[in-house]
């Protein structure tokens, strides 16, 4: 009997002990993030480049496309559903995306969002 609560007392010390070696610390960099920009500068951006906007969703437009406007003008922001990260919007929220502008030949400049975030 005491062989069993000796090794079952072994076995827990190895299972607490594994758990608080496993958790690895999560790490990242402390320092000025990337300014909000405005709609009308992102246009003017070279593709690929990332941009903050602050503004506010006017309109599903479909597939994944939604009108985006901030005070200096709008355009479409592409949002994929597992972007969206459990926020629900509407028009009148105001939001700020985090993304890369688009730049397509024979398209409109669109901006392809990574991270959606409610203003309070």
């Amino acid at each position: 009997m005491n062989k069993i609560l000796a090794v079952s007392a072994l076995a827990l010390t190895f299972c607490f002990a594994n758990n608080a070696f496993s958790q690895k610390p999560q790490g990242g960099f402390n320092g000025p993030a990337l300014a909000p920009t405005t709609v009308a500068e992102a246009l003017k951006l070279s593709d690929d480049t990332p941009v903050v906007l602050v503004g506010k969703i006017e309109k599903n437009l479909g597939h994944e496309k939604y009108l985006f406007k901030d005070a200096s003008g709008s355009v479409i922001v592409e949002i994929d559903d597992d972007d969206w990260n459990g926020v629900n919007v509407t028009p009148a929220d105001t939001i700020e995306i985090r993304g890369e502008v688009d730049k397509e030949m024979l398209k409109d400049t669109e901006i392809d969002v990574d991270y959606v975030s409610l203003k309070k």
